[in-house]
């Protein structure tokens, strides 16, 4: 079973060009079914002995640890993708995961920020120090740019051009895209780039990391998550704000003013456009407004026009 999940993640690395996340994912993954079932069985599994009702009772004793649904849909789904591969390259005679369903999902509308609670957010960061201005700029490129944490931390000097309001971002599977900068983010990242100071042991290969910690060197995705808690607390704003929260608003807020649903897909960098279709929800009370405000019959609407002819 080793043997297989290794080949199978050097195939994720090396054919599909999977990022080390994703790698890490996978393979925590099938450590936990390998794990069960030899737990079970009393020695280790081989892939071709596996059938679905192993998966099965798997699947059950994640549920009963308290496993999220969406976490045991993705267990299930790196199942599927590693038993495909077994069975492509022999290793088993069928894919007994194919079968299996993912739960019903819980619907969670995400959390986002407010227009004034994000402009709290982005004041925090005293601009009379440079790691203030290192934050400042960060928030405001995150919140500007719809950016991931993972992909705010992974660019480089070169990615910018400030002169056109763009940066060049590498999303999940390694995919790249062109995202704009609004005005209040070009200006924050000129005034860090003013100060910022690279170690010269940075960057590895040529690439100048953007933002970098007091040492010189690259932020990592745990570094911006304690930064934005410190800031949080400072605007006294909901503790559940995490960095993800910046796109969340990001995206809910471009859809309140009447951006259309397939141009924040590309902003925000995603593959389908079911993902996408979370954010939809706070479109709602601006769709509402207009409906009241717009037809004839609504009530609101009509009230002004009586009032308009009276």
């Amino acid at each position: 079973m080793q043997t297989a999940i290794a080949r199978f993640l050097r195939y994720l690395r090396v054919e599909r060009n999977a990022s080390e996340l994703t790698i890490k994912s996978y393979r925590e993954d099938l450590a936990c079914l390998v794990e069960y079932l030899t737990e079970i069985a009393g020695r280790p599994p081989e892939p071709g002995h596996i059938s679905t009702s192993d998966l099965r009772g798997y699947v059950a004793a994640l549920h009963e640890a308290g496993y999220a649904k969406t976490s045991v849909a993705r267990r299930l789904a790196t199942l599927r993708s590693f038993f495909r591969f077994a069975q492509r390259e022999g290793l088993a005679a069928s894919n007994p995961a194919k079968p299996l369903r993912n739960p019903r999902p819980d619907r969670k509308l995400p959390h986002f920020l407010t227009t004034d609670e994000i402009a709290r957010l982005l004041e925090a960061p005293p601009s009379s120090e440079p790691l203030g201005l290192r934050d400042r700029a960060i928030l405001e490129s995150m919140y500007s740019a719809g950016l991931r944490v993972s992909e705010t931390v992974g660019v480089n000097e070169e990615d910018l051009d400030l002169e056109s309001g763009l940066v060049r971002v590498r999303g999940k599977g390694k995919r790249e895209r062109l995202s704009p900068l609004g005005n209040f983010a070009v200006r924050a990242l000129q005034r860090w780039l003013e100060v910022r100071q690279v170690s010269p042991r940075e960057p590895k290969g040529g690439a100048a990391p953007l933002f970098i910690n007091k040492f010189g060197r690259r932020l990592t995705t745990r570094s911006v998550a304690r930064m934005l808690e410190k800031h949080i607390r400072q605007a006294a704003l909901d503790t559940r704000t995490t960095p993800h929260t910046l796109r969340h608003s990001f995206a809910t807020h471009l859809l309140d003013r009447g951006a259309d649903i397939r141009s924040v897909q590309e902003l925000l960098g995603h593959k389908s456009l079911v993902t996408t279709q979370i954010y939809t929800h706070i479109s709602t009370s601006a769709l509402r407004e207009a409906y009241q405000r717009a037809h004839p019959r609504a009530g609101k609407g009509r009230a002004i026009r009586q009032a308009s002819q009276s």
